[in-house]
Order: structure tokens, then sequence, then C-alpha cells
């Protein structure tokens, strides 16, 4: 039995290497010939094996057979967005304080309110009571859905699960740097006159109390019973005065009035050309001369050497304010009118006086007759 065993093991192998040579023939000669029967029948012996593997990776568990993940590097996408949501979960998180100074985004508007948004647990809630202390304050005109407001914590609910905000108390504390930095830098900046007191008018900025004197109003100081008229008008004006412990604002119109004016002068003056003969009228009369106002609010000094050909002590000799007088501009430099009546004599044409003729005697009139000639004549 072993014996038959032993020859039947030498016989095949023996055979093995001519099948792996026709495997390999046949492989190779595939494309180019028609499949034998012999053929077909490897071919499809071929396919049972590849089915049969194919079972086998199926029943692979799926550990073994799912390939490595890659290593996320930093700063890739998923890093990133972990980060993000990591970060929202910690705001989502936090927990406020009565106090605290928080920034959030409008996203509601109400005649009475407005509702905040702080990507927080919850939602804040500022009362119109609690938005400013200026009486012309209106929430829908002053606020807009997507505008950053900062606000004061008072309550950490407001009995409905929402921080209950102030807004004026917030501008109370961070107005003051925005007020300290406008009067540094003496910026210009619109504000709406909302009341008066005695001696001037009250408007807010940034939400702080700020007072307009009288004598800082306009040009020329404006009168205690003119001062209602001014309210409600929007006006241009500057910082002159914040103090924060005090909480002290003073703004002024005057200033920025008086710089137009002055920046208007200069051009109306460049139009004024030397030679230009006009009236005016004198404002003032100083030692050494006058000054004579030409209208629109150009003026020019009319000194004492220029008033009259005569010798004069002192200007007040021959003018007196008020009066009108004719004048000449002599110069015109950086910004300075200068005017000469005397000139204007200078330039007088002189008057000739005209010579009278006295009448011929009757006698030598050439209408005396030749009678009247010969008849005092005797003959003897």
């Amino acid at each position: 039995m072993s014996t038959e065993k032993t020859l039947t093991e030498d016989l095949a192998a023996q055979a093995a290497p001519e099948v792996q040579t026709q495997e390999a023939v046949t492989e190779e000669t595939v494309a180019k010939e028609p499949l034998s029967q012999e053929g077909a029948a490897g071919e499809a012996a071929e396919s049972e094996l590849l089915a049969e593997a194919a079972l086998q990776e199926q029943e692979t568990p799926a550990e073994e057979a799912a390939p490595a993940p890659a290593k996320e590097t930093a700063g890739t996408p998923a890093q990133e967005s972990m980060a993000d949501y990591e970060a929202e979960l910690a705001a989502s998180l936090h927990r406020y304080h009565v106090g605290d100074i928080i920034t959030g985004t409008v996203i509601g508007i109400t005649d009475e309110a407005i509702t905040l948004d702080f990507g927080s647990y919850t939602d804040g809630i500022i009362r119109q009571e609690d938005a400013s202390d200026d009486p012309t304050f209106s929430i829908r005109e002053s606020v807009h859905v997507g505008d950053k407001i900062s606000a004061t914590v008072l309550r950490t609910d407001d009995g409905a699960g929402h921080l209950l905000l102030s807004m004026k108390q917030a501008a109370a504390l961070l107005s003051w740097d925005r007020l300290e930095a406008l009067q540094e830098s003496k910026e210009n900046v619109q504000v709406k006159i909302s009341g008066t007191t005695k001696s001037g008018v009250i408007a807010y900025l940034e939400g702080v109390r700020g007072f307009i004197p009288a004598s800082k109003l306009a040009l020329q100081y404006v009168e205690e019973e003119e001062l209602p008229s001014w309210v409600g008008k929007t006006i241009e004006v500057r910082v002159i005065s914040a103090e924060r412990e005090g909480k002290r604002l003073v703004l002024s119109a005057r200033d920025i009035l008086w710089e137009k004016e002055r920046e208007a002068r200069k051009q109306r003056i460049t139009n004024v050309q030397v030679g230009m003969i006009t009236e005016g009228t004198v404002e003032s009369i100083k030692p050494y001369g006058a000054f004579v106002s030409l209208g629109k609010g150009l003026s020019g000094l009319l000194h004492v050497s220029q008033i009259s050909r005569k010798r004069i002590k002192t200007p007040a000799d021959v003018l007196k304010e008020g009066q009108t007088v004719k004048v000449k501009v002599i110069e015109n430099r950086d910004g300075k009118l200068k005017l000469s009546m005397r000139v204007l004599e200078d330039e007088a044409p002189v008057e000739v006086e005209e010579e009278t003729v006295e009448p011929l005697p009757e006698v030598a009139q050439a209408t005396t007759s030749l009678g009247a000639l010969l008849s005092g004549i005797k003959l003897d």
C-alpha cells in the first residue's frame, strides 16, 4: 500500500512542471488564438478559483480589510472645524455676571426693546428706558438689525431666561474714551439739540448729555428768549471739554463757524482788486486810524495818514462811527485791506474859476450913432 502511494506522489511530481508550463502557454496565447475546449475548461476553473477568493475576502473582518486612516496634519479643515466648534461651544456655555460689558448683534427690534445675540445659551434684552437718556432717542430710528451693540449686564435672568442689559450704562463707561479722543482730534460731529437751559442748549453725544453755551452756539451770542427756536435743529459741533470724573461735556459750534467764516472771508478778500473805489461804513475809530466795513464781512484799515491831505491830530477829528465814507483800496496783502480817502482828494480834478468880463461903457459901444458923436461939435 505504501509502495503504491509513493509511486503516485512521484508521478504527480513529474507531471507538475508540465501543468505549470501548459498554464503559462495558455495565458500567453489566449489573446492570440480562439479558445480550445481544453482552454475553455481551464478558464472555467480559473473563474471558480477567483470566485472562491472573493468569497474569502468578504468573510474577512472589516478591521483587517479597511486601510489605516491617513494622519491629519495641523491646520487641516477637519482640525479647524473642530476648533471653531469648540470655541462656539465654549461661548455658548459662558456664564455672565452683573456688571459685565458684552457686545452682541441686534437680531430683533420693537418699539420697547432690542434683542441681542451673543452666540450664547441665551439672548439679551435692552429695554427702551435702558437704551438712552436722550429723550429724542428712538429704537427704530437709531438701531438696525445686524448692528453691533455693547451693553452692561443688569440681571442674568429677566424672568424669561434672558439677560437684562443696559446700553446707556455701557455707553457711560465706554463713551468717555471716544469723547476724549474727539477732544484731542478736534473732529467735527453732528448733534441734535434736545433742550434748553438759561445759558445754553442740551445735546447728546455718544449717549452722554452735553452742554452748548449760548456764546458757543453761533457766531454771535444767542439771547435766552431765542434759545427755544434751536430745539430740534441738527448742528455741527466740536468737543471742547470732556471731564470723565465730573461727567461734564461741553460742546461748541462757534469755533467751527469762525473757521468757516475766516475761510470764506479770505476767499472774498482775494477777489478784491487794488484800485477799487467803493463806499463803506466806519465801524470803529482808533488813535492810529479807523476800520471801515465794506460789506459781506469785509473791512479794511483807513490809516490816519490816509484820511485827508490836511494835517489832523486824531481820526475822531474828521470821522465818527456809522459815518459813510468813500474809499479806495490801495493794498491787499496777507488777507488784509488798506484803504485811503486821501488819494481820492489827490485825484480829484482842480476846479477852474471862470473869469468875468466887465461890460464896456455905453460911449464905447459900437452901436453909438454918428449923429451922437457930432452933436457936441460947434462950427464957427
